[in-house]
C-alpha cells in the first residue's frame, strides 16, 4: 500500500516534467519558426532584383509559349516544340528587318529628343511664367538639373539587376535567354516545384501553378495587343498632326502601354514638351490625340480583350503600382500587374477556395 502511494506520488512530477518538456519544445520550434520567417524576408528583401529578373524570364518563357500554343492550333503543327521553334525565328526575323530598317532614323531621334526635351521644358516654364498665377506653381518646380539629377537616380532602380544603357541590354539577353530555357522544358521547372510539396498536396499545387500560368499567358497576350495598338495609334496620329520624332514616340509610348493607367501618363509627357514650344495649339491637340487613344482603349479595346483574357480591378492595379513601386522601384511598377494577378490566383485558391470553402473563381474565369 505504501508502495503504491509512494508510486502515485511520483507521478504528477513526471507529467509535470513532460508538460514543461512540451512546452519548451514548442517554444523552441515556434522560435526556429520566426527566425526562419524573418531570414526568408531578409533573403527576398536583398535578392529583390535578382527574383524580379527570375520573374520577368517566367514572364518571357510563358508568353512564348503562348504564341506557341496559338501557332501550333492555328498551322496545325504536328509538336509544341516546333511550333516554338517558327515563333522564335519569325521574332528574330522580324527584330532584324523591323531594326535594320528603322535602327538609323530611330537612332537619330533619340539623340534629338535627348537634346529637345531640356529645351523644351525651359520654353515651356517661359511661356507659364507670364501667367501670374502659376508663377508661384512654377517656383515650386525643380530645375531641370534637379530633374535630371533625380531621373539619374532613379536608374539603378529602373533596371532590374544591371543598372544603365549596358545594364538594360544586359537584362534583355538574361530575360531571352533563360525565357527561352524555360520555355522549352517548362514541365521540368513546374515537376520541381511540385516536388516541394508533400505528396497528398501535390495535384492542387499543379492545380494552382497550371492557373498561375494560365492567367498570365491570357493576360501577356491580352497585353501585347493593348501594347500594338497603342503604339500603332500614337505614331499615326502624331505624325498626321506634324510632331517629329512620331515613331520614337509611338515606341516609346507602346512600351509604356505594358503599365496600366501610369504608363500613358508618362508616354504623353515628352509629346506634349516636344508640341509646346512650337505651338501650344499643337500641344492641345496632342494632348486631345492621347486622350482620345485612351478612351478608345479604355471603352473599346480592353473590355473586348479582357473578354477573353484576364480583368483585374483597376483600384487593386494602382495600389499594387504604389506598393511595389515603393519597394522595389520602377521595375516593380513596370512588373506590378502581372504579380497582382499571381497573388490574386493564390489567395482565390489556397484561401478563398482550401480554407473558406467559397466557390469563388480565379481572376481568369471572371468575365463580368
Amino acid at each position: 500500500m505504501r508502495n503504491h502511494i509512494r508510486m502515485s506520488n511520483d507521478h504528477p512530477p513526471q507529467a509535470a516534467d513532460t508538460g514543461q518538456r512540451g512546452f519548451l519544445h514548442r517554444v523552441v520550434l515556434m522560435d526556429g519558426i520566426a527566425a526562419l520567417f524573418l531570414l526568408t524576408l531578409a533573403a527576398l528583401w536583398f535578392a529583390a532584383d535578382a527574383l524580379l529578373l527570375i520573374f520577368a524570364c517566367i514572364l518571357f518563357a510563358i508568353l512564348l509559349n503562348a504564341l506557341a500554343r496559338i501557332a501550333c492550333r492555328r498551322l496545325h503543327l504536328p509538336s509544341k516544340r516546333l511550333a516554338l521553334a517558327l515563333v522564335l525565328a519569325l521574332l528574330a526575323l522580324l527584330l532584324g528587318v523591323g531594326g535594320w530598317l528603322m535602327a538609323p532614323q530611330l537612332s537619330e531621334q533619340a539623340s534629338h529628343l535627348a537634346q529637345v526635351v531640356p529645351t523644351s521644358l525651359d520654353q515651356v516654364r517661359t511661356d507659364l511664367a507670364r501667367y501670374p498665377r502659376l508663377r508661384a506653381l512654377l517656383s515650386e518646380l525643380p530645375s531641370n538639373k534637379e530633374l535630371m539629377r533625380q531621373m539619374s537616380a532613379l536608374v539603378p532602380n529602373a533596371g532590374l539587376f544591371f543598372s544603365g544603357v549596358f545594364g538594360a541590354l544586359g537584362n534583355a539577353l538574361i530575360i531571352i535567354v533563360v525565357g527561352i530555357y524555360f520555355a522549352m522544358r517548362p514541365q521540368l521547372y513546374v515537376n520541381g516545384i511540385v516536388r516541394l510539396v508533400p505528396p497528398s498536396r501535390r495535384p492542387r499545387a499543379r492545380a494552382v501553378l497550371d492557373e498561375i500560368g494560365g492567367t498570365l499567358s491570357k493576360w501577356l497576350v491580352g497585353k501585347a495587343c493593348s501594347m500594338v495598338a497603342a503604339g500603332a495609334m500614337t505614331a499615326i496620329g502624331l505624325s498626321l498632326l506634324g510632331v517629329p520624332m512620331a515613331l520614337l514616340l509611338g515606341i516609346i509610348a507602346g512600351l509604356l502601354d505594358f503599365i496600366p493607367y501610369v504608363g500613358p501618363l508618362m508616354a504623353g509627357v515628352p509629346a506634349l514638351l516636344i508640341a509646346f514650344p512650337d505651338s501650344p495649339a499643337l500641344a492641345l491637340y496632342v494632348l486631345l490625340l492621347f486622350g482620345g487613344i485612351q478612351l478608345v482603349q479604355g471603352y473599346l479595346l480592353e473590355p473586348l480583350i479582357d473578354q477573353h483574357t484576364v480583368a483585374l480591378p483597376p483600384a487593386l492595379t494602382i495600389a499594387m503600382q504604389v506598393t511595389f513601386g515603393a519597394v522595389f522601384g520602377m521595375a516593380g511598377v513596370a512588373l506590378a500587374t502581372p504579380m497582382t494577378a499571381v497573388l490574386m490566383v493564390l489567395v482565390v485558391m489556397l484561401y478563398v477556395q482550401d480554407v473558406l470553402g467559397d466557390d469563388a473563381r480565379p481572376p481568369a474565369r471572371i468575365k463580368d
